[in-house]
């Protein structure tokens, strides 16, 4: 349930594959506006975590370019925590699948280091021919690993739903 009145969006901005040595890899900017209580669930102590969502797609044309069959040939979702630490007054934002942490003294620094994304390596399986590879990208709140008696509220709340739509990179 989106609000046209809710601005508040996630936005994916950007998106471009190029080809480094024998390989491709992915460079875009993910823009995180978040909430008023979005923010003040964090600020609480409440963890929050993004993904970003990643599809490598091959699409076969069936109709010239009108129409294409589209089959999908990879998929990751990357994940990543954000938690406030009142003591230290700081944010700390986590790799869910390495682990890695990386602490901030702002929000803004946070989101900005959560949003960029450099030369992320795509599979070379699938990149062997990219004549007609699609790489579509988004981004959202993973509402589901949040504590349990927020769920409800936040999976019915447009304060919640802050989900990017997906966004077609640009191979070079």
């Amino acid at each position: 349930m989106q609000s046209t009145a809710n601005a508040a969006i996630f936005s994916v901005n950007n998106p471009i594959v190029s080809r480094i040595g024998n390989g491709y890899v992915l460079s875009a900017q993910i823009s995180y506006p978040l909430t008023p209580r979005v923010i003040e669930a964090l600020q609480n102590g409440v963890p929050i975590t993004f993904f970003q969502e990643l599809k490598l797609i091959d699409a076969f044309p069936l109709i010239g370019n009108f129409w294409q069959w589209e089959t999908t040939l990879w998929e990751q979702i990357i994940r990543y925590q954000l938690r406030y630490h009142a003591l230290s007054e700081q944010y700390v934002l986590e790799s869910l699948d390495t682990k890695h942490q990386q602490s901030f003294p702002s929000l803004t620094g946070a989101l900005a280091a959560l949003g960029k994304i450099s030369k992320m390596p795509l599979p070379p399986k699938f990149t062997s021919s990219t004549e007609d590879l699609l790489l579509e990208i988004r981004s959202g709140l993973d509402l589901n690993a949040l504590p349990t008696p927020m769920r409800p509220g936040a999976l019915i709340s447009d304060k919640w739903d802050l989900t990017s739509p997906w966004v077609r990179a640009v191979w070079q």
